[in-house]
């Protein structure tokens, strides 16, 4: 009989500590972060970030590296960048593609991509406002109409592709131009709907909560959930013997939180005060994070997105999980619709065209979605979405003219694929993919 040897090399845990915590990194062995933490305190860190770096798992760093080196870059070029109005600014006009980030990153989750997400958008402002405007419809519920009708176009793209077998990319393109012809035969030969500016759908974007108390209350309940979902995790993983943060990791941990939401608190305030766009976006991002990775539903979009043979082994339902995400990227696409159509206060032609669906894809990739599948968190398109936007309000403030913007923001996505393709590279080198 022949033995492993390797067993006698491993690196040894007893209980919640890492008895070699330097040969594990050496090695690059994938070591609980939260054992290099409790054994070695702040070297732990040090440790983790130089096994991830040698690793290729880069995660977020990437991204918040850009997003201070755009707003140094900006700062310097006009103070006005990071004054309260332009901040506040782009805040609200980054949610509309945003919320549609969020449905094309559970499509990326699968390895799969929808093209139709720009045009269904577009139909979503058209059946709302013809619904409230023209035919006197409740506002309320034409929205519930027009979300509706976003659902069911992404679950018509999910049923072709998962029950059918027809590839993502074609039946998504065909709804591209489907819907975008649907939309123009409902807005019609003016081709322009206006709506109440303080309508439902109008007040999504220009409503502010103006008391002081709004903004500092979200950033206390954020701080505070948090910490105590953060504090209750790491009881229940130690109560259970697995490797948990220890209190001084989670205090650091909500210590940094808080500067950055009570300083967006200040922000705010010193304005118009909290956006209820950025709230209502903020309320998706968690619920959609919650659902991803704290669900039976959200592992089973991982699953898939790492093999689909091997989750339809494992008694996965690979279609009906194909067809609700599509479904759920037809909603998510409504709704960036109906903030779009809130932002010009009307629905009209060019909606959902231009550079949209780049954009909304964009957001995706350049937050830290893989778009090989399998990689990526709802919370990713909050921070592409801050990248392009931030771009794009910079460069409007010098009067940089359009066709250099869309060059400089394909330069950025096509810089954070190539990352992403070395990323894999290097994990798969390093045994970690």
């Amino acid at each position: 009989m022949s033995i492993d040897k390797t067993q006698d090399t491993a690196p040894k845990t007893t209980g919640a500590v890492v008895e070699n915590p330097e040969a594990a990194a050496g090695a690059d062995v994938a070591v609980d972060p939260r054992l290099l933490v409790r054994e070695r305190g702040f070297a732990g860190y040090v440790i983790e970030f130089k096994r991830k770096i040698r690793g290729g798992d880069l995660g977020s760093l990437p991204v918040v590296i850009g997003l201070i080196v755009i707003a140094i870059i900006f700062q310097s070029l006009n103070s006005n960048f990071l004054s309260a109005e332009n901040l506040n600014n782009i805040a609200v006009a980054m949610v509309a593609t945003g919320m549609m980030s969020v449905g094309i990153i559970f499509v990326l989750l699968l390895g799969e991509i929808d093209l139709s997400v720009g045009s269904v958008s577009g139909v979503a402002g058209a059946i709302a406002a013809v619904l409230s405007v023209t035919h006197g419809m409740n506002e309320w519920l034409a929205v519930l109409m027009a979300l509706g009708g976003g659902a069911v176009a992404g679950a018509l793209h999910g049923f072709f592709f998962a029950r059918i077998g027809a590839p993502a990319f074609a039946v998504t393109l065909a709804g591209l131009l489907f819907w975008l012809g649907f939309m123009l035969q409902l807005l019609g030969e003016n081709g322009t709907i206006n709506l109440d500016g303080d309508g439902v759908i109008g007040k999504l974007t220009t409503y502010y909560f103006s008391d002081i108390a709004a903004a500092y209350g979200l950033a206390a309940i954020a701080v505070a959930v948090f910490f105590v979902s953060s504090f209750l995790d790491s009881r229940r993983r130690e109560a259970a013997g697995v490797p948990s943060r220890p209190l001084v990791d989670i205090l650091l941990r909500t210590g940094l939180l808080a500067v950055v939401a009570f300083a967006a608190a200040v922000m705010f305030n010193q304005y118009k005060g909290l956006p209820l766009a950025l709230l209502l976006f903020l309320v998706v991002l968690v619920t959609t994070d919650f659902v991803l990775r704290r669900t039976g539903y959200g592992r089973k979009i991982f699953a898939l997105g790492g093999s689909v043979e091997a989750s339809r082994r494992a008694g996965i339902n690979v279609t009906a999980v194909r067809i609700s995400v599509f479904a759920l990227a037809g909603f998510f696409a409504a709704v960036g619709g109906l903030f779009w159509a809130s932002k010009i206060a009307a629905a009209n032609q060019s909606a959902g065209a231009g550079d949209l669906l780049m954009n909304v894809i964009a957001a995706a990739v350049i937050g830290g979605t893989s778009l090989f599948g399998g990689r990526g968190r709802t919370w990713n398109a909050l921070l592409g979405v801050m990248v392009i936007t931030s771009i794009q309000y910079g460069l409007a403030l010098e009067g940089i003219a359009t066709p250099i913007q869309y060059m400089i923001t394909g330069s950025v996505l096509l810089a954070t694929v190539v990352i992403d393709s070395i990323t894999r590279k290097t994990q798969r080198t390093a045994g970690r993919a």
